[in-house]
């Protein structure tokens, strides 16, 4: 028999009065753009993932869109991109002039086929970008072992923290793209970061992030020339502030998360109709969320049904996330069909994320078992 209903959200963030002290440091001194806490923060933000450069940014989005330019492609050349992944990623590559190469994904990682992407690259093919979804990172060594000669870019939105034997992401690419956004593992409210281990890169991102503008003055006016087409994608100091106290916790805040993913990985196995999300032993998945595949064979209701059912008793969830070539925009201009990546139009159907954040507490995990078990 089921217990008292409860009420838990599908994400909330973990701020608390460190954080609230932190931001009020900047708002006294009067410093509240980008300044020294943002400095400070990509600094720490590096050193966490052994990178050596770090670029604060507005929030993920502005990160990609700033990481594609900053490769200086010609416009038409192609990018390799999942299909099943938030619509940022795909939009950095078309708002630059690129052609996204839309690839399938695997079904147990959700994350890009290797397969698929061999198959759908050309001599056109200049890039590639890897998402690692919902906190598990890519195959990035099939992916450097099949494609030598493509730049790549990491996109980390939701694997702030990840590894792949011991090695964090960030380092496999020419550059990553993280964000703090509420629902990830840290959040500054809205916030990005961009690493890259390349110097030239790093001051490349610096200067687009920021209008354009050089370390060069010009000697009439003093002010800073621009060489650039630029933009104003800066942190703010407030934010960044915030982000430092988050940082300090990141490892505690991940082990949570882990924690009580391993407690659903055994306690729904059960559960014929549920697909558990997979990964390798050697990858430390770090759980942005919590992403089950409802197989609409076995179960008795539609993924959309049982989200109503959840929703009744109490639970959010919500889909893992959207196909992209099943987007209105992408769709129409593309000439896509639904069934033209079939496992990332079974993620957008069938996929089902459930409440994992660091705002639950034992009786939340409890109940949710609770009431899957019972339907």
């Amino acid at each position: 028999m089921v217990t008292k209903k409860r009420n838990i959200a599908i994400s909330q963030p973990s701020l608390g009065l460190e954080e609230w002290e932190a931001a009020k440091e900047p708002i006294l001194s009067g410093w509240v753009l980008q300044g020294p806490k943002v400095l400070a923060f990509e600094e720490q933000f590096a050193a966490y993932h052994s990178v050596k450069y770090a670029i604060a940014v507005s929030n993920c989005s502005t990160a990609l869109q700033l990481a594609v330019l900053a490769l200086d492609l010609m416009k038409g050349d192609e990018v390799l991109v999942p299909s099943f992944t938030w619509v940022s990623t795909v939009n950095a590559i078309e708002s630059a002039g690129l052609i996204p190469i839309f690839v399938d994904v695997e079904k147990d990682t959700y994350n890009i086929s290797i397969e698929d992407a061999k198959a759908k690259k050309t001599s056109r093919t200049k890039a590639i970008i890897p998402v690692h979804l919902f906190g598990l990172c890519a195959d990035m060594k099939a992916i450097k072992t099949h494609f030598p000669e493509l730049r790549i870019i990491e996109d980390a939105a939701c694997a702030s923290g990840s590894k792949i034997d011991d090695e964090y992401t960030g380092n496999f690419g020419d550059m990553a793209c993280f964000s703090f956004h509420p629902r990830k593992s840290i959040t500054t409210g809205e916030g990005g970061m961009i690493t890259t281990n390349n110097l030239k890169l790093a001051e490349k991102l610096r200067i687009l992030r920021n209008c354009g503008l050089s370390n060069q003055k010009d000697p009439k006016t003093g002010m800073f020339q621009v060489y650039d087409l630029g933009f104003n994608f800066r942190l703010t100091d407030i934010q960044a502030a915030i982000g430092i106290v988050q940082l300090s916790k990141m490892k505690d805040l991940i082990a949570f998360r882990q924690n009580w993913a391993k407690f659903f990985d055994q306690e729904l196995e059960c559960i014929d109709w549920l697909a558990l999300p997979r990964y390798p032993e050697n990858y430390e998945h770090t759980w942005q969320s919590y992403v089950v595949l409802v197989d609409e064979q076995k179960s008795k209701y539609s993924r959309n049904k049982l989200m109503e059912m959840l929703a009744d008793r109490g639970i959010a969830t919500r889909p893992g996330t959207h196909a992209v070539h099943m987007l209105a925009y992408y769709q129409e201009k593309y000439k896509f069909k639904e069934n033209d990546f079939p496992n990332s139009a079974i993620c957008n159907n069938c996929t089902l994320a459930i409440p994992l954040h660091n705002k639950m507490v034992d009786e939340d995990f409890f109940y949710i078992v609770e009431v899957l078990k019972s339907i």
